[in-house]
């Protein structure tokens, strides 16, 4: 039977170790992957000694804002050839405030198990950090790069 693995990502660059060894593990031993970005996706997984060349494993991007087709695709054929499936985001744990979201929801209503792993998430990070009562709090989504957008969301 398949299982979605929501495999976290280093938030910086130079910080595997930031990434449980056995998080890294399952990971390297994977075939097909749907990701934000390919080219970060294979940068990650080619850093962990992946047990077979990266030309021989799928990588399907799920870029923001866009529908999930090909993903979609890419997971249901994977399903159907009883593949294990990694879902990777851009940097830190996919599925929050992250494209990948809507494979989770897929993955929910087809009966497929779904099992995140622990790493590195900014969102985590920052309410650890800023002292505040993790008790009650909103994420209200992250800032935009942009200026005009950023003043705005301010």
């Amino acid at each position: 039977m398949t299982t979605l693995y929501l495999i976290p990502c280093p938030i910086a660059e130079g910080a595997l170790h930031t990434v449980p060894p056995y998080a890294q593990v399952l990971a390297r031993n994977l075939d097909v992957f749907i990701v934000e970005r390919a080219k970060t996706a294979r940068h990650f997984i080619k850093s962990l000694g992946p047990a077979k060349a990266i030309q021989e494993m799928v990588f399907v991007e799920l870029p923001e804002n866009q529908h999930p087709e090909e993903a979609e695709t890419a997971f249901r054929e994977a399903v159907a050839a009883g593949k294990d499936i990694g879902l990777l985001s851009e940097a830190g744990c996919p599925g929050v405030a992250d494209p990948g979201a809507a494979i989770v929801a897929l993955a929910h209503r087809e009966g497929i198990k779904v099992v995140p792993l622990v790493g590195p998430s900014s969102l985590l990070l920052a309410l650890m950090a800023s002292g505040m009562n993790g008790q009650k709090f909103a994420f209200q989504g992250y800032l935009s790069p942009k200026r005009p957008e950023l003043a705005k969301d301010l």
